[in-house]
Formats: C-alpha cells, structure tokens, sequence
C-alpha cells in the first residue's frame, strides 16, 4: 500500500474528518458507477453510495488485504445488492422459473469487435437498462467474477435461473450495443 494511502486508512480508522472527505472526494464518482449499474436507477444509487459510505465510515473494517479501491466496491456492492433485495424482493424470488423472451439470434462476437469504441459511460448506461434480475445477475458475474453457483446461493435463486438471466441479459446487451453501433453509423 502506498504511504499516501495508508495514510488516508489510518485516519478513516481514527474518524478523521479531513481523511474521510478525502477518501470520498478520491473515491465517489467511481463508486457511485458500481452502484448505478445494480440499481440501474441514478437516484437510489446515490441512496445506495450514501448508506454504503456511511457503513464504511461507521464499520470502518479495511485489512489491507486488497487495495483500498477493490475493499470498497465490494462495500458498494454488498450495499447495491441488499439495496435491490429490499427494494425488490418480488423481482429476485419471481426470476426462479421465469419464461425470458425470445430475442433474435445476432453473432455476439462481431457485435463486440463493432462496439469497441463505445464510451464507458454509455455500455454503463446499457447495463444498467437491462431487466432488475439480468441486471444483478450480469453485474454478479462479470465484474464480481462469482459462478451462477454463488449468485444462485446470494440470492436465493437456482443455478439454472442464474445461467438463463445471463444468457438474456447477453442477449440484451448485444442488441443494444448493435442498435448503438447502427445508429452512429447514420449519423
């Protein structure tokens, strides 16, 4: 850990104020895009970036076993998922058996090679659009690395659930990024 770093968690640890503003002037923007694309709301993700800060300043349980960064986004979000846990229980329970709808069959790979230079704001955009259950699952699996094993277990779905709301929010994504993708075109 860099010496400005642990500089910035000693005084966290010790309630410092001015470290405190630091750490969320430093970090907030960033964190606030992990919890926009689980709420895919802008409102309840600052909601949900609000409670996580408090958390972390009340709790504040840093080991330096990863860097500062990695230790709160997955602060942000373990909050952005019991955020959408409380908010919409019917939504993660009601995905165990869910029918998803057919969406066209479209080659995945050079829709990404197209899509390459898309601004990460927008793909942020794209992913936080996508249905609340897809929405979690894709999250969980992509940028949390978990197997439909684990996000079958957090949140009380089946593995099958899991493996079919990714498949679906794939599909989704690559739609709408070949839409994108069209539309610049156009232009």
């Amino acid at each position: 850990m860099k010496a400005d770093e642990l500089k910035l968690v000693e005084g966290c640890r010790k309630g410092d104020a001015n470290a405190r503003k630091q750490l969320y002037t430093q970090y907030a923007e960033q964190m606030l895009a992990v919890c926009y694309r689980y709420t895919g709301d802008m409102e309840d993700a600052h909601d949900v970036l609000h409670d996580a800060f408090i958390k972390i300043f009340t709790h504040f349980s840093f080991r330096g076993e990863s860097s500062l960064k990695t230790w709160m986004y997955k602060v942000m979000s373990t909050q952005a998922i019991d955020f959408m846990r409380q908010k919409h229980t019917d939504v993660i329970t009601s995905m165990d058996g869910e029918e998803l709808p057919d969406v066209p069959d479209i080659d995945e790979q050079a829709v990404a090679d197209e899509g390459r230079d898309i601004d990460e704001q927008t793909l942020l955009r794209m992913v936080a659009a996508l249905p609340e259950g897809c929405r979690m699952v894709f999250n969980l699996f992509v940028f949390e690395g978990k197997s439909h094993k684990e996000i079958a277990e957090l949140l009380h779905i089946k593995p099958d659930t899991s493996k079919s709301q990714f498949r679906y929010a794939k599909s989704l994504l690559t739609m709408k990024i070949k839409q994108y993708v069209e539309h610049e075109r156009e232009r």
